[in-house]
């Protein structure tokens, strides 16, 4: 499962030679691995390459047609583990997770893989999640690639760019025995085009034609002695042959311009938003032809100084559009500039921001102070300094038109999230208890930090909720709570959580948020995920294992039961007993849950068959319009409207037609001893005619006792009745 199926685009890994690729980013990342001949294949879901491992899944009558394996790893660490295949043997892998926390994750084997070198070509596919649109911590992968000596590509963001840098990466990784990075930023990932497709490689090794003979070199083991020389030979000979083959192959790429004294040295992946301000300029046409000359790099570790020198000579003035912090790179121009003793001034980070997303209008802003700063002969500098203006204004008129800014709208959990009940018990149990330290998990469930919750003090790692509450447990007067999801259970809380806290007896509470995916990422599976809804056929049980390592004290609940939940958390945090105290709250993604049950709702509804749909509601007369029902669950179909009634002024809760009929709201209000205005009403679609005469029977009932501006209001029975055409409009 994933958050879309790629079932008719895979169809498009199949083209051969001279014909047409047109589809999205990843896609063509995908088709640029078999045709340069991968043999296996793993990775981590992770947005924003997350999709990268579902393409490879549904693709599965391709990838067996050429042997390739694919392996859907534990965690980062096992995806970079699987590399250890191209050490000795000359077959070509492929992994890719989300950077930088992937890549943090991963260091270990990715540490001992570059330092042993490769034969085989090798190549990590990481998805830079970085700037606005990111979930993750702002850093970079380029410090990693310089630490480890990875070689880092970073590819114009079309999709010929991107196939032919995933085909040389293979290539350059096999020239220089070394791993190879390939970046792709959000954008990239899901970038729409079309490349001329080659003809897929049949893998020199694979499933098809099986390695007989087992190689041994002592060289190639990262143990010492061997590690030392393995240092020696990266800075004496892989590092050479690396800069070689980018020089001799002109991976990065040239482009002139008439206005010679100046110039811009930029990362491929920021090429279009450069030559997109240029436009905005008059320095550029439509065509992508600019006539300032650009220096695009694909590979942005190692740097070419030979190159940059080249460039550079005869120029007065570089900007160098590096994102993010530090300025690896411009430093790193500086310095081959000095060595060469030629004296072109360098800006970057002064006229571009030190740090932060550079998106269009970042890069126009930047561009437009160079240039005004640098005064270059032939540039209309009133038209440069005008843009900025322009786009300021336009901002401004919206703020007019819309009366205001737009208010920020931090992301928050799905309507009928499972987890949102868990956060809502917790709430009413510190009315009781007080307020206790939460230390919470990377995951959906992180939206309990955001209002109305405001529930969780730390947020540390993946699977690492229940590892980080260890040194503020003993020192805090009141057990704490940790978080954890099913996934990062699997990926690494198990381990590095509940194992030691059931080793070192610690005294704590876990709440482990069983909703069956990588929600969080697109659904992904997992070792303990539901088989159509039904979490007793999963493949491995998070109960079971929680025994299997010790866990004495646990309690499984329903998630919706907030009840229950308050209950079960009460004695959680009060008992005597000591030790690990574990709650699995279980319930399926509603996302998930609500695909498959709308797919099955259409499917008896084209049958012609009876099918139904719930929903909630709140009596307008019972409301007092007191809205602790909101402040508690925080759901998006929980709103307010006018007062109907002329003597009271407040405004009532409201259900919307987003509802999606978990019935949260209405076990909140229960729980919290609130008010019983909530209704649960089933919509009924193909009714049966006893169904039909029995709704006519309640309406006339029901008629005498309503008022005048309820039967007005009240739509006729045979709208209430749905017939299947209209059923079907409304499903």
């Amino acid at each position: 499962m994933a958050e879309r199926s790629f079932a008719k685009e895979v169809q498009a890994l199949k083209l051969g030679e001279g014909e047409i690729f047109e589809g999205e980013g990843i896609l063509a990342v995908t088709k640029g691995a078999l045709q340069a001949g991968v043999s296996y294949v793993g990775g981590y879901q992770g947005s924003p390459v997350s999709h990268l491992v579902d393409v490879l899944s549904e693709s599965k009558e391709i990838m067996d047609q050429y042997g390739v394996h694919l392996e859907i790893c534990g965690n980062e660490a096992g995806a970079a583990a699987m590399l250890a295949a191209s050490i000795h043997y000359p077959i070509r892998g492929l992994v890719t997770w989300k950077s930088t926390v992937g890549t943090n994750v991963a260091s270990d084997a990715l540490s001992n893989i570059a330092s042993c070198g490769v034969t085989g070509g090798a190549v990590i596919v990481i998805g830079e999640d970085y700037g606005e649109g990111a979930s993750i911590i702002q850093e970079r992968s380029h410090a990693f690639a310089m630490k480890s000596s990875i070689w880092l590509m970073d590819p114009r963001p079309n999709l010929t760019s991107m196939v032919d840098c995933v085909e040389k990466a293979f290539e350059l990784s096999e020239a220089s025995n070394e791993p190879v990075f390939v970046q792709l930023r959000i954008l990239a990932c899901h970038v729409q085009g079309r490349f001329v497709a080659k003809n897929n490689r049949m893998p020199k090794f694979s499933g098809n034609k099986k390695l007989e003979t087992p190689l041994f070199d002592y060289m190639k083991v990262a143990n010492a002695p061997s590690t030392f020389m393995q240092e020696r030979i990266k800075l004496d000979k892989r590092l050479p042959a690396a800069i070689k083959y980018i020089k001799d192959n002109k991976l990065n790429e040239f482009f002139p311009g008439d206005l010679s004294e100046i110039g811009i040295i930029t990362q491929g992946g920021l090429y279009n938003s450069v030559i997109r301000a240029l436009q905005h300029y008059g320095l550029a046409d439509n065509d992508g032809n600019s006539r300032i000359p650009i220096y695009s790099l694909t590979v942005t570790y190692p740097l070419v100084d030979s190159e940059i020198v080249e460039f550079a000579i005869g120029k007065k003035n570089l900007l160098v559009v590096e994102e993010g912090h530090p300025d690896y790179i411009e430093q790193a121009i500086h310095t081959a500039l000095r060595k060469a003793d030629v004296q072109t001034k360098v800006h970057g980070k002064g006229p571009l921001p030190m740090g932060g997303q550079y998106n269009a209008d970042v890069v126009q802003n930047g561009i437009a102070k160079w240039l005004a700063e640098v005064k270059p002969a032939g540039v209309n500098l009133d038209r440069a300094q005008a843009r900025p203006n322009v786009i300021g204004s336009i901002k401004g008129k919206a703020i007019g038109y819309l009366g205001g800014p737009v208010p920020m709208r931090p992301p928050s959990f799905c309507t009928g999230c499972p987890e949102r009940p868990v956060f809502s018990a917790i709430k009413l149990v510190e009315r009781e208890l007080g307020r206790h330290h939460m230390s919470c998990d990377i995951g959906c469930h992180t939206f309990s930090t955001l209002p109305p919750f405001n529930l969780g003090q730390t947020v540390v790692g993946y699977g690492l909720g229940l590892a980080s509450s260890t040194g503020i447990g003993p020192n805090f007067g009141k057990r704490v709570i940790s978080i954890m999801g099913d996934g990062g259970f699997w990926h690494n809380g198990l381990a590095t959580g509940v194992a030691s806290a059931v080793y070192n007896q610690n005294d704590s509470v876990l709440i482990i948020m069983k909703n069956g995916y990588t929600s969080a990422t697109g659904w992904q599976f997992l070792p303990s995920s539901p088989k159509k809804g039904d979490f007793s056929g999963s493949r491995m049980s998070i109960e079971n294992t929680l025994r299997g390592v010790g866990v004495r004290w646990l309690r499984k609940v329903r998630t919706y039961g907030v009840s229950k939940m308050v209950d079960t958390l009460k004695e959680a945090l009060t008992t005597a007993e000591k030790g690990l105290k574990v709650i699995v709250a279980e319930s399926e993604c509603m996302l998930a849950k609500q695909r498959r049950v709308r797919s099955e709702r259409a499917k008896l509804l084209a049958e012609g068959k009876r099918a139904t749909r719930e929903r909630f509601g709140i009596d307008e007369d019972v409301c007092t319009g007191d809205h602790s029902c909101i402040r508690l669950s925080g759901c998006p179909s929980l709103t307010i409207k006018e007062n109907p009634d002329p003597l009271r002024k407040d405004p009532i809760a409201h259900v919307n037609t987003g509802c999606v009929g978990c019935g949260l709201c209405g076990e909140v209000a229960h729980a919290a001893i609130l008010c019983p205005s909530f209704f649960r009403a089933e919509i009924v679609y193909n009714p049966t005619k006893f169904e039909r005469f029995m709704a006519s029977l309640r309406q006339k009932m029901i008629r005498p006792f309503m008022t005048k501006e309820a039967i007005r209001l009240a739509p006729p029975l045979a709208q209430q009745v749905m017939e299947p055409e209209e059923a079907a409009k409304a499903a």
